[in-house]
């Protein structure tokens, strides 16, 4: 098959598995809400399709490898589809945790064999263009998602059926891929939850710089959409400011993603990751200081987001510079479970800076994302074939 066909496909793939996760954050949230479910239980909720990923990462590589790309992407895009179509069959706080933690599942089975597959047949030389891309087809979806919640006031299980039929559509496409498989690690057992936990140590020997973007990533979308209103609201804005401040990180993500990824590719993920990080900790220690304007916060929220909204797909490049392609499935599987670790830690650590260092919000971003630039500066590039990668450019 055309290469070019395929990448579409793939994008396609995990740009419609970004509209059903960012249709279902806020729809759940707002019939749960309706409801009078409390804040904290529709929290806890919201960490079932994280808790799916963690649950099933450790268990993906072997199949990967045994069977290939494409029963991957079919197993996990059903999964999706029927989950999906499941949530109007009955309203349960329960059975609705249940079907988002199999969501969690299915999305990052399909997440994991695109994002390796992607990052298997793309050159070196146009690899940041393209994982750019599948990150900004995600964020599109991602960001077009919450619409759907206006259809609640028409009925509740319209969003999940529509979702659940677009996901179904392009899920077709898979049909026509020819399936393939990633390179095998000769000196390591393939199939097994052992084999993969020795891979694990092995690429983070190598590559463990790389999945500190994608923790980054996780860390701030889920903090600056889950805990930032609450520490807004108390520190006098409303909620029309609100909601005008939290779109511009993801607006700005989707202006830069491409242009980063490009530039990546000409002068080396390490100096632009090192680049955008210390401008993240800049905006975010600005962000401190004119918390109380409106303006100021856009305007740091738009900045942030074009600088560090493009740290998932930079650190996935990243790692697919530092490592042989045989040990490519392991380090995807490591961003994706780094992601979600920052994603659950997040809101928790945002929750407690709210609670108890009262204007300290900001500062934690910024810190984190300094520790990060200071790390990228004293890691000394080494592939594990034991070449340079800054040489090797």
């Amino acid at each position: 098959m055309n290469q070019k066909l395929l990448i579409g496909i793939l994008i396609s793939l995990v740009g419609i598995s970004g509209f059903s996760q960012g249709m279902l954050l806020p729809v759940i949230a707002v019939i749960f809400e309706n409801n009078g479910v409390s804040s904290s239980l529709n929290g806890l909720h919201a960490t079932g399709l994280y808790i799916g990923i963690l649950l099933i990462s450790p268990l993906m590589e072997g199949p990967l490898r045994k069977f290939g790309y494409k029963p991957l992407i079919v197993a996990g895009g059903l999964t999706v589809i029927l989950s999906l179509g499941m949530f109007p069959v009955w309203k349960s706080f329960w059975f609705w945790f249940v079907l988002r933690l199999l969501i969690g599942i299915g999305d990052h089975t399909l997440h994991f064999a695109t994002q390796t597959w992607i990052t298997a047949i793309s050159p070196i030389q146009r690899r940041g263009r393209n994982i750019a891309i599948y990150g900004l087809s995600f964020s599109i979806g991602f960001a077009i998602g919450p619409l759907m919640a206006k259809l609640l006031d028409i009925n509740e299980a319209l969003p999940f059926i529509i979702s659940s039929i677009m996901s179904l559509l392009v899920w077709t496409f898979v049909f026509f891929l020819k399936n393939s498989f990633p390179d095998q690690d000769p000196d390591l057992e393939t199939s097994s939850f052992f084999g993969t936990l020795k891979r694990f140590s092995k690429v983070s020997r190598y590559a463990w710089v790389a999945f500190l973007p994608p923790f980054s990533y996780g860390f701030l979308e889920a903090t600056l959409n889950g805990s930032f209103p609450v520490y807004a609201l108390r520190s006098g804005l409303d909620l029309s400011s609100v909601s005008i401040i939290i779109p511009a990180f993801a607006a700005g993500s989707i202006i830069s993603q491409i242009p980063l990824g490009m530039l990546s590719d000409k002068y080396g993920r390490h100096k632009i990751l090192m680049i955008i990080m210390f401008s993240g900790f800049l905006i975010f220690t600005i962000a401190g200081f004119v918390d109380q304007s409106t303006v100021g916060l856009f305007t740091c929220f738009l900045a942030a987001g074009i600088m560090v909204g493009s740290t998932f797909s930079l650190g996935i490049s990243y790692m697919a510079d530092l490592l042989p392609s045989n040990l490519l499935p392991t380090g995807n599987l490591l961003c994706g479970i780094f992601f979600s670790l920052g994603s659950i830690t997040g809101p928790f650590i945002g929750g407690i800076i709210i609670q108890f260092l009262e204007g300290g919000f900001f500062f934690v971003m910024s810190s984190m994302l300094l520790i990060i630039f200071i790390s990228l500066g004293l890691f000394k590039e080494k592939s594990a074939e034991g070449y340079s990668i800054s040489n090797s450019r």
